[in-house]
C-alpha cells in the first residue's frame, strides 16, 4: 500500500512538463494549418521565388526604356607610321615619313561623352514582358501550393498531437484503475477474504500500465516537437492545443463527389499553377514569333574631345537604325519547337492532375465514410468493455471471484479505448485529406 500513494502522486508528473516562460501559442486545427502556410520554411522559400520572379519582371521591363550612359576618358598614345597602310608625300612626291616606319610623338586625348539609345518599335519586347509577368503568376501559384502542402502537413501533425494527448489520457485512466484494483486486492488480503495472488496480479497490471503511460508521454512530446518544426515555431515556445480529439467534429455532412470536385477545380493551387504555366508557355511562343519582325531604334551621343581641357571641341553622332532578322541558323525555330512542346506538356499535366484530383476526392470520401463506420463500431465496443469491467469489479469487490476477470476486462477496456482513439484520429485525418484534395486546408475551423 505504501508504494501506491507515491505512484499516484507521480502520475501527473508524467504529463508534458511546463515549458519556458514564454507567451503560449494557442492553436486550433485550422489555425495550425494557416500558421504553417504563412511561416513554415517551405512557404517562406516559395515566397522568395515570387520575389525573384518579380525582379525578373523589372529586368524585362527595362527594355521598354532608353538606356543612358556617360563616359569620361583620358588617353595618350604614340604611333608607328608603318602601320598606317599608306604613305604621306610632300609636293615633290617625297615621303613625309620613313618608309620603314617611324615613331610619332604621343598624342594625348581627352573625351567626355554621353550616349542614349532606345527602341522605338520592337513588338517582341512587349510580348516577352508579358511572358515574364506570366512566370511571376506561376511563382505565386506555386507559392500558394507550397503553403497548402505545409498546411496539410501541419494539420496532420495536429491530429497526431491530439491523438497522442487522448492516448495519454487513456493510459492515465488505465493506471488509475490499476492502482485502485491493487488497493482493493490489498484490503481484501488484510481482511482475510483475498489471496496474495490477486495482489501480485494487480501489481503486475499496475507496472504494465505505468510503462504504457511513459511511452504515451514520450509520444506526446514527440508529436509536439514535430508540430513545432512543421509550423516553424521555436521548439521552446509553449504550445497549447485548443482542440482535443474528442471535441473535433465527427458528424459533419460529407459533400458529394461532384460538389467536392467543383470545389477542388476552383481552389487547388497546383491546378492553378499548371494552368499559369501553360499560359506562360503560350506567351513565350508568341514572343518568339514576333522576333521575326523588323525593329526600329534610335541612338545618339554627344560630348567634347581634344588634346587638353583647354582645347575641347564639341562632337556628336545620332542615327536611326532598322534591324531586319534574316537568318539565325534556325535557332529561333528550335526555340519555337521547344516552347510548343512545353505547351503540350503543361496541357497533358493539367489533364493528368484533373484526373488525379477526381481520384483523390473519391478516395478521401471513401476514407471518411469508412472512418465514421469504424468509429461507430469502436464506440460500441468501448461501451461494452466498460460494462464488462463494471460487472467484473462488482464481483471482485463482493469477493465472489478473484481479480483475474477484472484484469482481463481492464485489458479489454485498454484495447477498446485505443481502438476508439485510433478511429477518431483516422476520421480527423480523413477530414484533412479531403480538405487537401479540395484545396481548402487553410479554411478548416
Amino acid at each position: 500500500m505504501t508504494r501506491i500513494r507515491p505512484l499516484l502522486r507521480a502520475l501527473p508528473l508524467l504529463l508534458p512538463g511546463a515549458l519556458a516562460a514564454q507567451s503560449p501559442v494557442t492553436l486550433t486545427l485550422g489555425g495550425a494549418a494557416r500558421l504553417a502556410a504563412a511561416q513554415s520554411g517551405a512557404s517562406i522559400i516559395a515566397r522568395t521565388r515570387v520575389e525573384q520572379a518579380d525582379a525578373r519582371v523589372r529586368q524585362a521591363r527595362s527594355l521598354l526604356f532608353p538606356t543612358l550612359s556617360a563616359t569620361a576618358g583620358e588617353s595618350e598614345r604614340n604611333q608607328n607610321t608603318a602601320t598606317f597602310g599608306f604613305s604621306f608625300r610632300g609636293p615633290t612626291g617625297t615621303p613625309l615619313f620613313n618608309p620603314n616606319g617611324q615613331i610619332l610623338p604621343p598624342v594625348k586625348v581627352m573625351d567626355f561623352r554621353g550616349r542614349v539609345q532606345a527602341n522605338l518599335l520592337d513588338l517582341s519586347v512587349g510580348a516577352k514582358l508579358g511572358a515574364v509577368r506570366q512566370q511571376s503568376r506561376v511563382a505565386e501559384a506555386e507559392a500558394a501550393g507550397a503553403g497548402d502542402q505545409a498546411a496539410t502537413l501541419a494539420a496532420a501533425a495536429y491530429v497526431r498531437a491530439v491523438r497522442a494527448d487522448a492516448a495519454m489520457g487513456a493510459r492515465l485512466a488505465d493506471s488509475t484503475l490499476a492502482a485502485e484494483l491493487l488497493t482493493i486486492a490489498g484490503e481484501q488480503v488484510q481482511a482475510g477474504v483475498g489471496v496474495a495472488l490477486d495482489v501480485t496480479r494487480a501489481r503486475s497490471q499496475l507496472s504494465q500500465a505505468h510503462a504504457q503511460l511513459i511511452a504515451a508521454r514520450a509520444d506526446c512530446d514527440r508529436t509536439r516537437l514535430d508540430l513545432h518544426r512543421i509550423i516553424g515555431l521555436d521548439p521552446a515556445a509553449p504550445l497549447v492545443l485548443a482542440d482535443s480529439l474528442m471535441s473535433l467534429p465527427v458528424d459533419a455532412t460529407a459533400p458529394s463527389v461532384d460538389e467536392a470536385t467543383r470545389v477542388a477545380l476552383a481552389h487547388r493551387a497546383d491546378l492553378r499553377s499548371i494552368e499559369e504555366q501553360r499560359r506562360a508557355a503560350e506567351r513565350s511562343v508568341a514572343a518568339t514569333k514576333l522576333e521575326r519582325l523588323p525593329t526600329l531604334g534610335v541612338f545618339g551621343d554627344q560630348g567634347v574631345i581634344g588634346p587638353s581641357s583647354a582645347h575641347l571641341l564639341n562632337t556628336y553622332a545620332w542615327g536611326v537604325q532598322v534591324a531586319i532578322p534574316l537568318f539565325d541558323g534556325f535557332r529561333r525555330e528550335g526555340r519555337l519547337e521547344e516552347q510548343r512542346a512545353q505547351v503540350r506538356e503543361t496541357e497533358a499535366r493539367h489533364h493528368d492532375l484533373e484526373a488525379q484530383t477526381g481520384i483523390e476526392i473519391r478516395s478521401a470520401l471513401l476514407d471518411l465514410r469508412s472512418a465514421r463506420e469504424m468509429l461507430d463500431a469502436a464506440t460500441e465496443r468501448l461501451s461494452l468493455a466498460q460494462q464488462e469491467l463494471e460487472q467484473a469489479r462488482a464481483r471482485f469487490t463482493a469477493g465472489v471471484s478473484g481479480n483475474a476477470d477484472v484484469i482481463t476486462a481492464s485489458l479489454a477496456l485498454n484495447s477498446a479505448r485505443t481502438q476508439e482513439i485510433d478511429a477518431r484520429a483516422a476520421l480527423q485525418a480523413a477530414r484533412v485529406t479531403l480538405a487537401r484534395a479540395e484545396g481548402t486546408v487553410t479554411e478548416l475551423p
